[in-house]
């Protein structure tokens, strides 16, 4: 039997175990957690998946998903349109 476990990786090292995978370009907030879109505003902290490395062993596989800081201008794209 196989086991999974994924993690986030921060653009500073930092490690956060995660229950879930995630999928490259997916935005998340400081928690590893999707952000709901359409974003209602761009003044929040998030993070985009950009590289994800699987690490295989004897009974254990390892998911490594890899952030990079998003800046508030790119996130104006994924905001809800104006009426």
């Amino acid at each position: 039997m196989t086991t999974s476990e994924y993690f986030a990786v921060f653009p500073d090292g930092d490690r956060q175990e995660l229950d879930y995978p995630l999928r490259i370009d997916a935005l998340v907030d400081l928690n590893a957690r999707p952000l709901p879109l359409p974003l209602p505003t761009n003044r929040i902290i998030a993070y985009r998946v950009v590289k994800i490395r699987k690490q295989e062993s004897r009974g254990e596989e390892t998911t490594l998903h890899y952030l990079e800081l998003v800046p508030a201008d790119e996130l104006l794209a994924y905001l809800r349109p104006e009426r």
